[in-house]
């Protein structure tokens, strides 16, 4: 008679634990040879056991990463370059802006800022984590080559079942030619019950299918010239890392709940990724532009720095001239001198002139950041 150890090992049962013992202790060859055979059974199912765990239970092994909550745990140096970059961020925020405007109202609304303020951001995300924010039409008619600053930066959402319309999108002509993908980065849910899941498109179907796809994507694409080599007053690479994975969210206090009920503070869009595109674009103007209605489970919550627009935005408080008026206030202001005519000011109602010149609203840096942040290395010239 035999018996099956969890690891699908067969072994022959003992009747006794003085046989076990003996057993155990017998310094034969084949005995050792049995036990390095079990050691390096259960060494191989442990590299494996989140996997396995996965298939028997549906627990996801990304709940098990243990620096979630703090992904630079363990890093002195990068933690304190995070925390420093933070610190400086925030510093020199502007308040945070919100743009109530529905969806057929957006790209009217974005004319009208180019036209009359000559408004222009440097970092512009587009969507949110929800399923229905590939409006084409609306997508297809933004003017998105004015409204974006030259360099400048894109962020879009996708989920996975969306990248071939994501590609598309990319490709026509309101976006092919001023745009290049430059990265891709990952958000991963924790779990099922995060709101941050990807609702399955056979939603309604009986059929479970064997494999999800839990994962989002974002993709940055950059316009103009961009040299992480020397222009380091712009980008700052390799602050984080392409794969954002959800944290713990806090919780906030139900209005009027009796009891102290707590609802989770999560966001349309993670804090991770807004301190990613803040992390990496030293420009201080940013828009998120979000084209279609998220429901009561998503909120849409204003971030100093940032003009958030879209439908569910429940503070509607963005005046361009007092926007300009604290761009001054709070940037480091840069001229740049175009290479071509017709550079379009690009400084968001500056006033300049000289339309060879650009204005650059920017996050100053500190000598300490520049000396804790990753750089290219250094070629020396033979």
């Amino acid at each position: 008679m035999y018996t099956y150890n969890k690891f699908g090992s067969r072994a022959s049962s003992s009747t006794s634990s003085t046989n076990n013992t003996t057993l155990t202790h017998t310094s034969s060859k084949t005995t050792t040879e049995s036990s390095d055979s079990r050691t390096f059974t259960t060494r191989a199912s442990k590299q494996v056991d989140y996997c396995n765990r996965y298939i028997h239970t549906g627990q996801s092994g990304i709940k098990y990463i243990r620096n979630v909550n703090n992904s630079v745990e363990g890093y002195p140096k990068l933690a304190k370059l995070h925390h420093l970059k933070r610190l400086q961020v925030k510093k020199h925020a502007l308040q945070p802006y919100g743009v109530r405007c529905s969806t057929d109202q957006i790209v009217p609304t974005l004319t009208r800022w180019i036209e009359i303020y000559n408004l222009k951001f440097d970092v512009i995300m587009i969507g949110a984590l929800v399923e229905n924010q590939f409006i084409l039409p609306i997508l297809n008619s933004i003017p998105i080559h004015k409204l974006c600053s030259k360099p400048g930066f894109l962020f879009i959402w996708s989920t996975t079942q969306k990248i071939q319309e994501l590609t598309k999108l990319l490709n026509n002509e309101n976006f092919n030619k001023r745009f290049r993908r430059s990265e891709e980065l990952i958000f991963l849910p924790i779990d099922k019950k995060s709101p941050y899941y990807p609702k399955s498109a056979e939603a309604g179907s009986e059929t479970i299918p064997l494999f999800e796809r839990q994962q989002w994507h974002c993709w940055m694409c950059i316009t103009g010239t961009v040299r992480r080599s020397t222009d380091n007053y712009l980008i700052h690479c390799n602050i984080d890392t392409d794969l954002q994975i959800e944290a713990n969210s806090p919780t906030v206090k139900k209005r009027g709940s009796a009891g102290g009920v707590t609802l989770p503070a999560h966001n349309a869009v993670p804090e991770a990724i807004y301190r990613v595109a803040e992390n990496f674009s030293n420009a201080n103007r940013r828009l998120h532009l979000i084209p279609s209605k998220l429901g009561y489970d998503t909120p849409i919550r204003l971030r100093p720095g940032w003009v958030i627009m879209g439908p569910d935005v429940l503070i509607n408080n963005f005046d361009p001239n007092r926007y300009n008026e604290e761009l001054y206030a709070k940037s480091m202001i840069k001229y740049k001198q175009n290479a071509s005519g017709g550079g379009g000011g690009g400084g968001g109602g500056s006033g300049n002139n000289n339309t060879n010149v650009s204005t650059q609203f920017l996050v100053p840096q500190t000598n300490e950041i520049e000396d804790l942040r990753p750089k290219s290395p250094v070629i020396s010239a033979k």
